[in-house]
């Protein structure tokens, strides 16, 4: 990237909605290598919520690029409807459908097994499933559904799928978003956990709390995988897609969308990260990075964010995520 090129991004990065408006992916995409450069032909790739929105601009983009996918969506009717769009992208690679209901964890841990013993070699795991609720629902289990979906079920079947992934120097990535800059880990000292108080329930800020999860998740991940021997080849890897026109959008959040509208990106746009960490070269990648339009971006913009962020904090993220995801039969 030439000197001009990283000054505008970070001005752009800086000033947050040049960055996560179509005009940043504009600008930033000149300087990218095209997606048809790259090949996934011969790997198997897993993606979650394919049926609408930046999931389903991915899953096309990956079977363009000759992946072998394996699509994950809760409704079978809907699941399937959009595999059939799917297929009439060029691709090479074959197209499998599973339904599964990401908040479920029995549905999830049923899924794990199916894909661990049908495909003992899984190149990418790509954690896409979610939604913005506006009322509190709740999981088959009790679990919060916004918190199960984002962040109990692709944990749980990130760990039940580390094997398959390990053999195929694997990666995982997760779909976040930039709206998990607005907020910190839970205050854990202070009897504080990831679900918000019925009393003081707001959908956007409990998804907010469900994406700085994910983020901070996945560099603990990383630092797993580092220091084990047995899956110490799967990268990990998440991203934000900046502010995309998807129908979650525009359900869930009408007023931003009829505000933004004119800036905001395509699917495609937005999954363009996506698609590329799924194939890029990975001594460029690392892992535990954050990425955004191809380029690895901090965790934190604000001091309060940063120094809820401590080691204490994090050991509790991790056991309350993995006592939910792990612990449940539900």
């Amino acid at each position: 990237m030439s000197f001009v090129a990283s000054f505008l991004d970070g001005a752009m990065d800086a000033l947050v909605v040049p960055g996560f408006s179509r005009i940043g992916f504009a600008i930033r995409s000149r300087s990218f290598g095209s997606l048809d450069d790259v090949s996934l032909v011969g790997k198997t790739v897993v993606v979650t919520g394919h049926t609408s929105g930046l999931g389903y601009a991915a899953a096309c983009q990956l079977r363009s690029m000759g992946a072998d996918l394996v699509v994950v969506g809760r409704n079978r009717a809907r699941s399937e409807e959009a595999a059939e769009r799917i297929k009439k992208t060029n691709g090479v690679g074959t197209l499998e459908v599973s339904v599964a209901d990401m908040g479920e964890l029995g549905e999830v841990r049923e899924l794990a097994t199916w894909l661990a013993t049908t495909h003992p070699r899984i190149d990418v795991v790509v954690h896409n499933a979610g939604a913005l609720l506006k009322e509190r629902t709740r999981t088959s289990g009790g679990h919060d559904t916004t918190l199960a979906v984002h962040v109990y079920g692709p944990f749980l079947l990130t760990h039940s799928l580390l094997a398959p992934l390990a053999a195929a120097n694997g990666r995982v990535i997760t779909v976040s978003s930039g709206g998990m800059y607005a907020t910190g880990l839970p205050d854990f000292d202070r009897g504080h956990g990831l679900e918000l108080p019925d009393a003081k329930y707001d959908g956007t800020r409990q998804y907010a709390i469900a994406k700085r999860a994910q983020v901070t998740l996945n560099e603990m991940w990383a630092e797993q995988a580092a220091e084990s021997t047995a899956h110490g080849a799967v990268a990990f890897h998440a991203m934000h897609p900046g502010w995309a026109d998807t129908p979650g959008v525009a359900t869930s959040i009408p007023v931003f969308r009829a505000v933004t509208r004119p800036i905001l990106r395509t699917a495609a746009q937005g999954a363009d990260t996506i698609a590329w960490l799924a194939g890029a070269d990975a001594s460029m990648l690392g892992s535990g990075g954050f990425w955004c339009d191809r380029a690895r971006r901090p965790i934190h913009r604000l001091g309060s964010t940063r120094r809820r962020d401590t080691p204490a904090a994090r050991r509790a993220l991790w056991d309350q995520v993995s006592g939910a995801a792990l612990g449940s039969r539900s």
